[in-house]
């Protein structure tokens, strides 16, 4: 089937649209196949679309960002003491033991609960590990082949999403003194999962 051609106002419009109207990110490749299926457009079009159009936004009270699952509008963050005062309900404080948690599964995945357990020096609780799932900022992605076969978790797509990331790269670096110590900790052999 011959592929219609596009002009570069329609593709910028199109995309654009779309962005706006998916209600969440939204991938390249998506657009590519559904939105834009009908029509002659390469990847490269799109990407130079999307970056004109982040250029765009760049100034105004929305922009145009990526994130692990594609590109959304958001509001700009320079604008959140105002807009704030839209939502009279405070966004959800999390525990410094669900962070703490959070940040482990982020920076040291695939982990294992003991292993969380192991740095913090505490047990993790299950409500944490439940409200983290629930969230879907968290998933098991296997299991750790040492007796008792413990879940290995990792943090998601929407985990990325939450905190405008497009990678785990985008994470910032632990300074040097914690990383050391966490990984001392994950070193010790007291604790009985780890040795093999």
């Amino acid at each position: 089937m011959n592929k219609s051609p596009i002009s570069d106002q329609q593709l910028m419009q199109l995309i654009e649209a779309t962005l706006f109207v998916a209600g969440k990110p939204v991938s390249i490749e998506f657009l590519k196949n559904t939105v834009l299926d009908e029509f002659n457009v390469s990847l490269k079009r799109i990407k130079h679309n999307l970056s004109e159009l982040q250029l765009h936004y760049s100034s105004r009270g929305i922009c145009l960002v990526e994130v692990a699952s594609g590109f959304r509008f958001q509001s700009n963050p320079s604008l959140a003491p105002w807009l704030n005062k839209i939502w009279p309900e405070k966004a959800p404080r999390y525990s410094r033991a669900l962070l703490e948690t959070l940040s482990l599964i982020a920076y040291r995945q695939p982990i294992t609960r003991g292993e969380i357990e192991q740095v913090r020096g505490v047990a993790v609780s299950s409500q944490i590990m439940k409200q983290l799932q629930d969230r879907e900022w968290i998933q098991i992605v296997g299991h750790k082949e040492v007796p008792g076969r413990p879940a290995l978790y990792a943090t998601t797509k929407l985990f990325l999403d939450y905190f405008s990331l497009t990678g785990l790269d985008n994470l910032p670096e632990l300074p040097q003194l914690q990383q050391s110590k966490i990984d001392q900790l994950l070193r010790d052999p007291s604790v009985s999962e780890l040795s093999e």
